[in-house]
């Protein structure tokens, strides 16, 4: 028996708050360390702090998403700064009551629904074709937002025919 297996890297498109984080971070450590030398040493002290909370925070800035989907359950890992790993959520593709093109007329219902949870796994580029898989998770349902390529989307096609949609 032959295994149901994909896997895919999707970097997280940098946006304008993820660049004012990073270099206002950067900025104020600096300006801090400036103003620390030659103004009040007590500012080196503060310009210290504020690197050690920029260390961080600004991996957080630079994101990549690894979807790993092996029979029927997509795993979700977040790669910050292409150092630290973090699993952030497993799926059952079983489990999902759909999935489908964020612009499909299927997700008319789920696109409208202000009180559905909404996950953000893609690069955030409206350009490029994103999904949604709509599923229970703990009490409340989830819209979780996914960027697989052809290849993957067809292998989770063919696991949950009945469930996933590639119009």
């Amino acid at each position: 028996m032959s295994d149901l297996y994909s896997e895919l890297l999707v970097k997280k498109k940098r946006t304008a708050k993820d660049n004012l984080i990073k270099y206002g971070l950067i900025g104020l450590t600096a300006l801090l360390a400036a103003a620390g030398l030659f103004l009040m040493p007590v500012l080196l002290i503060a310009a210290i702090v504020v690197g050690v909370v920029s260390y961080f925070i600004i991996p957080g800035t630079d994101l990549e998403f690894e979807y790993l989907f092996v029979n029927g359950e997509l795993d979700i890992d977040k790669i910050m700064a292409k150092t630290k790993r973090k699993k952030v959520k497993t799926l059952n593709l079983q489990e999902a009551d759909l999935m489908a093109p964020l612009n499909s007329h299927r997700m008319d219902y789920y696109n409208g629904n202000q009180k559905l949870k909404v996950l953000d796994f893609s690069s955030g580029d409206t350009e490029h074709k994103r999904y949604a898989i709509i599923m229970r998770d703990g009490g409340e349902t989830c819209k979780i937002i996914i960027e697989p390529d052809e290849a993957l989307a067809k292998t989770m096609r063919n696991c949950a025919p009945s469930k996933v949609f590639l119009d």
